[in-house]
């Protein structure tokens, strides 16, 4: 149990400057990212839910603040199929934690992991506005 505990404590020490770098520069660039959120979707049904998931994985988020970022987008006028999007990627993929994640799960899972999150954010917001729109 020591000898785990002193593991753990080595592997925490290893990654929090990593994490702090990533956090740091994330914090640095996500103002700037939400002030063209109006610019950036278009309205569009096929190009919005992939800008959408492009621009959540690129920004990073904790799943409880993404209520709150999408529910200012929603009130900026962006629709639901575009916050759906960003929303999944947001919480779900994260480019910018791509090298932390490889260094500790290793490459091809975590490129695959990231992939796979990033088409089933797309895949998940068209049946939420689907599904909306059968139930109206």
């Amino acid at each position: 149990m020591k000898q785990a505990l002193v593991n753990t404590w080595k592997n925490y020490k290893k990654s929090l400057p990593i994490m702090l770098g990533i956090l740091m520069l994330i914090n640095l660039f996500n103002p700037f990212i939400q002030k063209y959120y109006n610019n950036i979707f278009t309205g569009n049904f096929i190009l919005d839910p992939l800008i959408g998931a492009l621009a959540g994985s690129i920004s990073f988020g904790i799943p409880i603040t993404s209520y709150i970022v999408g529910g200012e987008l929603l009130n900026k006028g962006i629709s639901l199929l575009s916050v759906s999007a960003f929303i999944m990627a947001w919480t779900t993929v994260g480019f910018a934690m791509l090298p932390m994640e490889i260094a500790y799960l290793g490459k091809k899972f975590s490129i695959y992991r990231n992939l796979i999150n990033f088409i089933f954010s797309i895949i998940i917001a068209i049946l939420t506005e689907f599904t909306i729109n059968i139930l109206k």
